[in-house]
């Protein structure tokens, strides 16, 4: 049963390698992908059943044991990242049915989407730090592929700034992760918890910490290391644009949820009280960048900065019921991301432009996908009955129980900042009198993948009852850090 872990990186890494040598063949590419892609979910839903209803599963590799070998562990945190990462592939494949052209099949778009998704998976899965880096470098090396497809002049000038920056953070980590090594004798993540509470976090120890949230903020766009996402993330296809938007910066966060609750959570007066501030002024920066603009995907860019500041607040804030809040805020983010990156695509195609100075009246033309934003955009500013109400509710709570009175009044105002960040993209765009006729019709696969998304979201929100238990319960393990050295070093 153990094996099982290993499926949802090997398959889509098996996939994408098998795709290479069938780039040219265009619908056998197709058809493989959906198969692999139907797979992939039915063992990942698989695999979450089997975690929440039965135990954790930890894959050791070759037979070494833990902490010897390389290892993967697929407990509740790790498969509720694998299912939704699987939801964000099949959602995204959908959308670059008819979406991505011949051009960029032909230059290996659906070898590097595998790529991606197994990067992606195997971060969500590792069990020590270096391989987190290893998974890391897989998912940016499809990412820098992904981000150039199309060759235009815009997207060079973007993907160098984007490949500079990830870079220096990838040196970064690959540095701290020796500096700890130096200090703790290992890199598997449960003896970095057992050894780093029996030496009490000292100063050095403290210090990397610091280093390693660095990498991570980079990783996540948190502030000030945010300067290279909104443009970045804008320029490739739109259906690139939402993985990045949907996967990238949710690995930081993930990282950043298993480093600090596992391993670094000894002086919380330093490091996670840092956390707070930092995303508190994430939060008030993504808002202002996302007013100030009227690039419609620009604005969905920016408001990627603002979530993040939200999760990281959970973290910062650390009690069962904020990480609780971080976790289903992630993966309601997840979903609504990439069906916002989905629509604002489908609106550029759909007026010939992406500023909203020059779009009007379109509600006419396309009534089902202006009703469609407008129901994300609610959504993504947290109005209840939906998913981000939920995880903004229990995050906001949190930190008000912890006497973050600042940080929460500072949410509350960056909640109503999204809200008419994203309305007024509906109301520029889809009200008025009409400025300029439709350039294109709007895609039908990709209103469908923007709608199973949207309906997801939904569901995380008016369901939140029977959601939330499985939510609680993997937050209750983040807390307890002992729980997850056991089950590891089976002590």
């Amino acid at each position: 049963m153990s094996n099982l872990v290993f499926l949802p990186i090997f398959i889509p890494l098996f996939v994408g390698a098998l795709l290479i040598f069938f780039n040219e063949k265009h619908s056998l590419t197709l058809k493989l992908s959906f198969v692999s892609l139907v797979l992939n979910f039915g063992v990942s839903l698989y695999l979450t059943f089997f975690v929440f209803t039965t135990h954790p599963l930890i894959l050791e590799t070759g037979g070494w044991k833990a902490p010897y070998g390389i290892i993967l562990v697929a407990d509740q945190l790790s498969v509720i990242m694998i299912l939704s990462v699987n939801v964000i592939a099949g959602a995204a494949a959908l959308f670059a049915y008819n979406t991505v052209s011949h051009k960029m099949v032909k230059h290996y778009f659906y070898p590097l989407f595998f790529l991606l998704i197994a990067g992606v998976s195997g971060a969500f899965l590792t069990g020590d730090l270096f391989n987190l880096f290893v998974f890391f470098e897989v998912l940016l090396m499809a990412s820098y592929g992904l981000i150039i497809i199309g060759g235009s002049k815009h997207q060079f000038r973007e993907s160098v700034k984007y490949i500079l920056l990830n870079l220096f953070s990838s040196i970064l980590f690959v540095t701290t992760v020796s500096f700890l090594y130096s200090v703790t004798g290992t890199v598997n993540m449960a003896q970095l918890g057992q050894r780093v509470a029996e030496i009490e976090q000292e100063g050095i120890l403290t210090g990397i910490a610091i280093l390693l949230f660095i990498v991570f903020a980079t990783k996540g766009a948190l502030f000030p290391l945010y300067f290279w996402l909104p443009k970045s993330y804008i320029v490739p296809s739109p259906v690139v644009s939402a993985l990045f938007g949907a996967l990238l910066t949710k690995v930081g966060v993930y990282s950043m949820l298993r480093v600090y609750t596992l391993i670094f959570s000894h002086k919380l007066e330093l490091t996670h009280t840092f956390f707070i501030w930092v995303a508190s002024i994430t939060m008030l920066i993504g808002v202002i960048g996302a007013l100030s603009t009227s690039n419609v995907k620009l604005i969905i860019a920016y408001n990627i900065m603002p979530a993040i500041g939200f999760m990281l607040l959970g973290i910062g804030t650390f009690s069962p019921e904020s990480l609780a809040g971080t976790i289903y805020y992630l993966v309601h983010d997840m979903a609504i991301k990439a069906a916002l990156f989905f629509l604002a695509g489908l609106l550029v195609w759909h007026a010939g432009t992406s500023n909203l100075n020059k779009m009007g009246g379109y509600i006419k033309s396309s009534p089902l996908l202006g009703w469609m934003f407008f129901i994300a955009a609610l959504v993504l500013a947290g109005i209840p009955p939906f998913s981000g109400f939920v995880g903004k509710y229990l995050l906001l709570r949190g930190a008000m129980d912890e006497e973050h009175y600042i940080a929460a009044g500072i949410g509350l105002l960056s909640s109503l900042l999204i809200l008419f960040s994203v309305i007024r993209v509906f109301i520029g765009a889809f009200w008025g009198e009409l400025k300029e006729e439709p350039k294109e019709k709007v895609n039908q696969p990709g209103l469908i993948a923007s709608g199973i998304l949207i309906f997801i979201s939904i569901a995380l929100g008016v369901g939140a009852e029977w959601f939330y238990p499985y939510i609680q319960s993997a937050a209750d393990n983040l807390i307890d850090p002992q729980i997850y050295i056991d089950f590891v070093l089976k002590e």
